[in-house]
């Protein structure tokens, strides 16, 4: 059996999508019979507990394995290095154009030239995957993708995910700007690690609102959805697979490049940087969407991710560890 260890991190600050995106890859890697490790750091909103109650072991230091899975913006080429003798292969998941020193790389990110966007950043040898073909999608969205629905211009059901640990706060802000609007049913979505999740969840039972915490089924929320606000990064290639069209904040900087292009070719609403973002712009988001063009939003998200293969990451990974 092949030994698998994934270093990640998930905190209020940094958010939990590395996590989400690594347990996609460890369910796959387990069911091809892979014994596969967490390594992560316990800061506050960790999800150290979480990956353990998805059937995945965690560690706290290094150990001998066969591969290495890096997918954290706090380790970098130096890192990498200094974990070689531990590890047959090395792997990383990067979102940022960063240099590396790993056997195999995986850059999901539609960004202009992605093709060439790690040349000179990584060794000779280090095999590729760029760009909207190698989406990391849990098998929900892909199945959600193969039933795919038209939708029509009447949005009536709005949902609400600014990230697990949204830590800009923008879903009070939303709340606040969803006042005075009438939608048919409202979905308002948060992980565990968000610091304000009961004081929304008691918001939304006052308005009857759909509350939602730490979820298995968001892809099944994305296909009932008519429109979505949203946050870059992961998430917003999720809410493109299956054609949900939505807007985006940018909440990070590593989503600023993803969010702004995504906008440009047509496939996302970009309300710009979060703290430039109120609740008048939500509002204002709010007010407009009757004359929102979200056939070409759905469209054209649909004709971004066209080219995604489900998982197609996964038999790259098992070769490597041949």
């Amino acid at each position: 059996m092949k030994k698998i260890i994934i270093r990640t991190a998930a905190s209020v600050e940094i958010g939990s999508g590395h996590v989400m995106r690594c347990l996609t890859i460890a369910h796959n890697l387990k069911r091809e019979g892979c014994n596969v490790l967490f390594w992560m750091e316990p800061h506050a909103g960790n999800l150290i507990d979480f990956v353990a109650q998805q059937g995945h072991e965690t560690i706290a230091k290094a150990e001998h394995a066969d591969l290495y899975i890096i997918d954290h913006y706090g380790i970098g080429m130096e890192w990498e290095q200094t974990i070689r003798p531990y590890t047959k292969k090395l792997m990383v998941i990067d979102d940022l154009a960063r240099a590396h020193d790993c056997d195999l790389l995986l850059d999901q990110n539609v960004v202009p030239n992605f093709e060439r966007r790690y040349e000179g950043l990584v060794p000779d040898y280090c095999v590729k995957l760029l760009g909207p073909k190698y989406l990391i999608m849990r098998e929900e969205f892909i199945e959600v993708r193969k039933q795919y629905r038209c939708r029509n211009r009447n949005i009536q059901r709005l949902l609400v995910f600014m990230g697990g640990t949204d830590p800009t706060n923008e879903t009070m802000k939303i709340l606040t700007a969803l006042e005075k609007s009438k939608f048919s049913h409202v979905d308002i979505v948060v992980g565990n690690g968000n610091v304000h999740k009961e004081t929304i969840e008691q918001i939304c039972r006052e308005r009857n609102y759909h509350y939602h915490c730490q979820i298995s089924y968001m892809a099944e929320l994305m296909e009932q959805a008519d429109f979505s606000i949203g946050a870059g990064g992961g998430s917003m290639w999720e809410r493109c697979y299956v054609g949900l069209p939505s807007s985006s904040t940018i909440v990070a900087d590593n989503q600023l490049i993803t969010t702004n292009y995504a906008d440009q070719l047509g496939a996302v609403i970009n309300l710009g940087w979060h703290a430039d973002i109120t609740v008048n712009s939500y509002i204002t988001l709010l007010n407009n969407l009757s004359n929102i063009d979200a056939k070409k939003l759905e469209r054209t998200s649909l004709e971004l991710t066209a080219t995604s293969q489900p998982n197609a990451w996964l038999s790259q990974i098992l070769e490597l560890l041949a």
